[in-house]
């Protein structure tokens, strides 16, 4: 090669082909090494979340289920007119206080992101004056609970006793309301050691309540259901304390004020769809006991269903808490102005919620044949219900991924969308499916759960739709004018994402 060769050579730009292909390189690797730490810091913050948040959603849960344990020991009377109470006073009253309260995953989710610090404050004091309003009509309801179960057919001596299980219940109304506002308020900081610390100390002292109040005393059902409301007020004081003395909580809670009491019409308004969102979905479980009671030997029917109720319900609590744990990350991302933090949040958050789902249907089939003893020592009810899990297990299934994406539904504020979709899902096509199954072709209690099942199944589909087609730079607008905030503020959240000439073409 002579000089000329070489000096063309070197005039080539190798090296500077070289530089940018290791640039690019070096870029994708970097981009890549990037989304793998916000992975990891996502899903550690989820967990850090929902550990808690499930514990206490379990222990919440528990006080409910621990009575139901102590009074089906009394007889099967007893825990059949029990069931009957519980389920009652969920469609009636727990479930609304509960939908009602979720409103605050969206207005104190989305505000503590933007930091707006006062306004939790102000929308706790809101939500707790509208939730205590409403605990007075559910009141007056529950006095006449015996008539109304008459009026449905079900049994006159379980409609009884049931009657005087729900008026022991009127006492627990207001601190649940309570309770749920508290712990909306602290959950949206992510402040949940509290929660768990206060939950856990409830459900300790719940056993030795119930059983001094049932056993000890002899108060029998009366005493079950006096029990949830003195741990609920327990619950209540604990949390109140912490708000009130806690550093953490002093720029969200500076005390009771005027504007907690304004504007209670701009919380109703996402508080009534969040209801319905909730309570379209209870009714309809619920629902199975009420059918239950109008098959051949309803005291076994009842039983049965209450139980397995009583054990989706507990499942339940895993997919409640990913659920409160993605709301409060979703609405935390969208107030701060992060939609690809909430978008990555949300696609974590369905990897959990299909792992657990297998999971739990797996013990749900294996633990079938023991899992009866924990309520009742009747032999007939523990292998009914023996046959009943495998079915069970599926239900188990389509409330996991449901539940996770009701929570992302919270945290976005899409609480009117999501009653439509559980109201078509469940009374369009689950209740009759139950129906159909069970009266006409004669499968029974199997018949209910396989008609519920279908109804959780296209719920479920609809919301993995609207979440997966979500646009979130869209939606981030959305949120953003939703929490209050002005339209200029909104119009620069936009424009960041979107571009100014979007709004004038």
């Amino acid at each position: 090669m002579n000089d000329q060769d070489i000096s063309s050579s070197l005039m080539q730009s190798p090296l500077i082909a070289t530089h940018e292909n290791i640039v690019e390189y070096d870029a994708n690797q970097g981009r890549k090494c990037y989304l793998e730490a916000e992975t990891i810091t996502e899903l550690k913050r989820q967990m850090s979340l929902a550990g808690p948040l499930i514990a206490v959603s379990f222990f919440q849960y528990s006080l409910q289920m621990i009575s139901v344990m102590f009074v089906g020991h009394l007889g099967e009377l007893s825990l059949a007119s029990a069931s009957m109470a519980t389920s009652f006073a969920g469609v009636t009253g727990f479930s609304f206080l509960q939908g009602m309260g979720s409103a605050l995953e969206t207005f104190s989710g989305q505000a503590y992101g933007a930091r707006q610090y006062h306004m939790l404050g102000v929308h706790t004091q809101r939500a707790m004056l509208v939730l205590a309003l409403m605990s007075i009509p559910i009141s007056f309801f529950w006095l006449y609970s015996g008539h109304i179960f008459l009026i449905f057919g079900q049994d006159p001596e379980i409609s009884m006793l049931a009657e005087i299980y729900a008026l022991w219940l009127i006492p627990s109304i207001l601190p649940y309301g309570l309770l749920q506002c508290q712990v909306r308020f602290l959950q949206a900081q992510n402040i949940v050691l509290p929660l768990l610390i206060g939950a856990g100390i409830t459900s300790l002292m719940h056993i030795p309540v119930c059983w001094t109040l049932i056993l000890k005393l002899g108060f029998g059902n009366k005493g079950a259901a006096l029990s949830i409301a003195i741990s609920y007020w327990i619950n209540v004081f604990i949390l109140a304390i912490y708000i009130k003395l806690s550093p953490t909580c002093e720029k969200t809670w500076t005390g009771f004020s005027k504007e907690g009491k304004e504007n209670l019409l701009d919380f109703v308004k996402l508080g009534i769809p969040s209801a319905l969102m909730i309570c379209v979905e209870f009714w309809s479980y619920e629902s199975l006991v009420l059918m239950s009671g109008l098959l051949p030997n309803p005291k076994l029917e009842t039983s049965m269903m209450s139980i397995s109720l009583n054990t989706s319900s507990l499942v339940f609590r895993i997919p409640v808490g990913l659920g409160s744990a993605i709301s409060t990350r979703v609405s935390n991302e969208l107030g701060a102005g992060k939609p690809q933090s909430a978008r990555l949040a949300v696609q974590i958050v369905i990897c959990l919620a299909v792992i657990e789902s297998v999971l739990l249907s797996l013990i749900a089939v294996a633990v079938r044949d023991i899992w009866g003893y924990l309520y009742t020592n009747e032999l007939e009810i523990v292998r009914y219900l023996a046959s009943i899990m495998p079915i069970l297990a599926i239900s188990n299934f389509m409330d996991g991924i449901q539940g996770v994406l009701s929570g992302i539904a919270r945290g976005c504020g899409w609480q009117d969308i999501g009653a439509y979709v559980n109201l078509g899902a469940y009374y369009l096509v689950g209740i009759p499916c139950a129906l159909i199954l069970t009266f006409i072709f004669q499968f029974g209690g199997k018949g209910l759960w396989m008609g519920i099942i279908s109804g959780s199944s296209l719920q479920a589909l609809l919301l993995l739709v609207i979440t997966m087609r979500t646009n979130w730079e869209r939606q981030l607008f959305l949120s953003t004018g939703k929490k209050g905030q002005g339209w200029s503020e909104c119009f620069q959240h936009a424009q960041r994402y979107w571009g100014y000439n979007y709004f004038i073409r």
